[in-house]
């Protein structure tokens, strides 16, 4: 199945605004945190004023059923974190985002980061959106019950004319079952990604899954803030149509090596 690769340079906001309403089924994207990257300067516009109206622009070109998978962390300035994470969610919601999930991506052996006050910073938050009830939920089933395949007896109590009693119910344990909502990687070249210029990119696995969790094959999913083009990588993998935009030049033309070294459906993970 051939797929629609669109990746182009600019500012996201500007893009947007020529993308159809109700247009796109699954956004995967992780914004600036707070000022802890310097991106080559690109971030010195990025505030609550660019955030808002890049949300609201993400509402109005997403489906109804659409989902918006939003990874973003908090600048920690002494010992107090910034909270902008939590508004971006609140304002997603105001602006008619349903917040389906709060989800966790936890780094492992990530090392000493974050305040000298308080414990070490493992994790970012994977905020889940949808513009009503998701329309697409493939669940990953990777947790492997040690009964699986196994009768298990289990016990319900009932209320009765004559008081509670107890009835024995039997069930088959399932061969898998879907995993929890905080899923751990291993960060930096230790996650799967290529070598590039961008200073924080995610997983390649983390917007893998995503993908495969809310969207189909043949759907549109976009990355405003694409970077090194991870989220277009696993996109096209996954044989879903993408597009991708990217204000640096120089993280725009690694997205380009790197999306189009792969192959439409080559299997990844």
């Amino acid at each position: 199945m051939a797929v629609d690769i669109n990746l182009m340079k600019g500012d996201c906001l500007d893009v947007m605004k020529g993308i159809k309403n109700n247009m796109i089924d699954l956004t995967v994207t992780s914004p600036p945190y707070d000022d802890l990257r310097s991106y080559n300067g690109n971030n010195n516009t990025w505030n609550k004023q660019a955030w808002e109206s890049i949300i609201k622009e993400l509402y109005r070109v997403t489906k109804d059923g659409g989902v918006v998978v939003w990874v973003v962390g908090d600048a920690t300035l002494d010992g107090t974190e910034s909270g902008t994470s939590f508004s971006q969610a609140l304002y997603a919601k105001k602006c008619g985002f349903n917040l389906h999930d709060t989800m966790i991506y936890h780094k492992k052996a990530v090392g000493a980061c974050g305040s000298h006050y308080g414990y070490n910073q493992s994790f970012e938050y994977m905020f889940v959106f949808s513009k009503g009830r998701p329309k697409t939920f493939n669940p990953i089933k990777d947790i492997f019950p040690q009964r699986a395949g196994k009768i298990t007896n289990y016990s319900v109590e009932r209320s009765t004319q004559d008081g509670y009693i107890m009835e024995t119910h039997k069930k088959l344990t399932p061969a898998s079952s879907k995993r929890q909502n905080v899923w751990s990687y291993d960060i930096g070249y230790g996650g799967g990604n290529d070598k590039t210029n961008h200073p924080a990119t995610f997983p390649e696995k983390l917007a893998h899954d995503h993908i495969l969790s809310w969207s189909n094959e043949g759907d549109i999913v976009f990355d405003p803030f694409m970077g090194s083009g991870t989220t277009g990588k696993m996109a096209k993998s996954l044989g879903r149509n993408f597009i991708g935009v990217e204000l640096d030049e120089t993280y725009f033309d690694d997205a380009v090596v790197r999306i189009n070294r792969i192959k439409t459906k080559k299997k990844l993970f």
